[in-house]
């Protein structure tokens, strides 16, 4: 509806978690190098953490996507609440594993011997479970039992937890101590900057065919973080309606009044004017021996251009 309004191909704030669409600030980056580096050196357990909405989700979709390149076995759970039965068949399945008996003890026999097949390959298994905050304690212990099929050496099947900020509370209980010890690395997403949001944005609009016409003015952008408080999803959601909201008023240039309009629509100015939304405070720099291991692995971010669906599909109504 609007695409060629303003000159673009596709749709730019599309809020599901498209890889191509991945913009790499420095703790992006790190973060990804985090969990390959965990993944190629062997480490077992790798945590990754961060508020609702900060592109998790994208985060780890781009690391499977590099994980099919290099044709690595992998198998991604994303639907945490299962009882520890529902978690193991899934695991399974998603790793293509053959095992006819529903016994604990031959899916596990099973599992091992697959593993083990792989290894003496020169071969490795990723298993990565998204909303991890969800997991009950008896399926998150089974998942620490989980980094028992090792050698004498090496963990056999690399495992990564994602999850909100919930899931390092839950971690400090005192019955998941066992677990908590058995992390290696630990990565985080973190919300977008000022100069950040600008540039997520333009990125966006790039990636979506734009000409480099300004389509948003300063003033909307600087708008834009502060309402959506640097938080990617948010910034999708701003955007998206702005972009409808011009195009239905026929103005080439989004300023600082449509994004206040579409904020009012969502509620966002009286979270603002109330104080409800504080920019978070940003981590220290890295030190240089994980940045030289990001620029070693920058090469990973791979962005291209991604059509959506139809326009009848834009959003007509809120989402949080």
């Amino acid at each position: 509806m609007y695409k060629e309004f303003f000159g673009l191909r596709a749709n730019p704030f599309n809020v599901n978690p498209d890889p191509r669409y991945l913009f790499l600030t420095r703790h992006t980056e790190e973060a990804l190098a985090c969990l390959t580096y965990g993944i190629q050196s062997r480490k077992g357990f790798v945590l990754l953490t961060g508020e609702v909405g900060t592109g998790k989700t994208t985060l780890i979709n781009k690391l499977l996507e590099w994980l099919r390149l290099q044709q690595v076995a992998t198998a991604f759970i994303f639907n945490s609440r299962m009882n520890v039965p529902q978690f193991l068949d899934y695991m399974m399945a998603d790793f293509g594993i053959q095992c006819d008996s529903k016994s604990k003890s031959q899916i596990l026999q099973r599992l091992y011997n697959w593993l083990l097949d792989r290894y003496r390959a020169g071969e490795t298994a990723v298993l990565i479970v998204d909303e991890a905050q969800n997991l009950t304690d008896e399926v998150l212990e089974e998942i620490r039992m989980l980094t028992n099929l090792e050698t004498f050496t090496e963990k056999l099947l690399q495992i990564v937890l994602v999850g909100q900020p919930e899931l390092e509370t839950k971690l400090k209980m005192p019955q998941l101590r066992q677990l908590r010890q058995r992390l290696t690395l630990r990565a985080k997403t973190h919300p977008l900057t000022l100069e950040e949001t600008k540039a997520y944005v333009q990125q966006r609009l790039r990636i979506a065919g734009s000409d480099g016409r300004q389509i948003f003015d300063g003033d909307a952008l600087n708008s834009i973080h502060k309402y959506s408080n640097g938080i990617p999803r948010v910034v999708n959601l701003l955007c998206e309606h702005c972009l409808v909201s011009a195009f239905v008023d026929q103005k080439p240039t989004i300023n600082e009044s449509i994004v206040d309009a579409v904020a009012r629509d969502f509620d966002l100015s009286d979270n603002v004017a109330s104080g409800a939304m504080t920019v978070p405070a940003q981590p220290a720099p890295s030190n240089g021996e994980k940045f030289d291991l990001v620029e070693a692995l920058r090469t990973l971010a791979t962005l291209a251009d991604r059509l959506r669906q139809s326009e009848q599909d834009l959003p007509k109504e809120r989402k949080s």
